[in-house]
């Protein structure tokens, strides 16, 4: 049998590949380091640090407390990368690292809204893309202590109203992390990932050349 999120792998495979996958992630240091990447502007997996939240808190029952705090903390040192890089292109290099449709919304809701109304944005699921907002609160210096103490609160309450729901509805969240079908979405969604966040980086180390040419001149 062939699954329909990768076809070259049969389920069995792709339940050890999303096994492997997700054991990379679903412990302590795991939530930090992806919730971390979930806030930079080259990674990208739709909802993945709210799913590894879920089944973390899930199997954590009595302790999940502990999930949503790691999280907002590796979310927002991830957020701060984003916009110390904003601070380094400045307002004139966004250009280059936003797309022109989107650049234009960024620049007048940023300019439209306090640091506190744009943090609290975090809420926006995705396709919402938070972290150009983050990157843009950067370069047109954004009150960074505002922004992220408002950030980190809404964090915490994101990741700790879904840690609570995983823990009222544990075991049926254990059941369907067994099917056939969250292991060919989370499959699908992985490879979608690899290849979105390597295009990224690519696009990122072209976009840093020229920066690195004229600092050097």
């Amino acid at each position: 049998m062939v699954c329909s999120g990768l076809p070259l792998l049969s389920c069995g495979e792709m339940r050890a590949f999303t096994h492997w996958i997700l054991s990379l992630f679903l412990n302590p240091t795991g939530v930090i380091v992806l919730a971390a990447l979930d806030s930079t502007t080259f990674f990208w997996l739709p909802l993945g640090i709210d799913a590894v939240v879920i089944i973390l808190s899930a199997r954590y029952g009595s302790y999940s407390w502990i999930v949503p705090l790691l999280a907002a903390g590796g979310s927002v040192a991830g957020a701060w990368l984003t916009f110390w890089m904003g601070t380094k292109i400045g307002e004139k290099g966004l250009d280059r690292h936003v797309p022109q449709k989107r650049l234009a919304y960024i620049r007048k809701r940023i300019r439209n809204s306090g640091a506190i109304t744009l943090a609290a944005l975090d809420r926006i699921p995705p396709p919402f893309p938070f972290t150009l907002f983050v990157l843009g609160a950067g370069a047109l210096e954004v009150n960074a202590r505002t922004f992220f103490v408002t950030l980190t609160v809404c964090r915490i309450l994101r990741f700790g109203v879904e840690a609570a729901l995983a823990v009222l509805y544990g075991r049926r969240i254990v059941r369907w992390l067994d099917s056939d079908l969250f292991h060919d979405i989370v499959g699908t969604f992985i490879i979608l990932a690899i290849v979105i966040t390597t295009l990224s980086i690519i696009r990122l180390v072209r976009l840093s050349r020229p920066q690195r040419r004229r600092a050097a001149a």
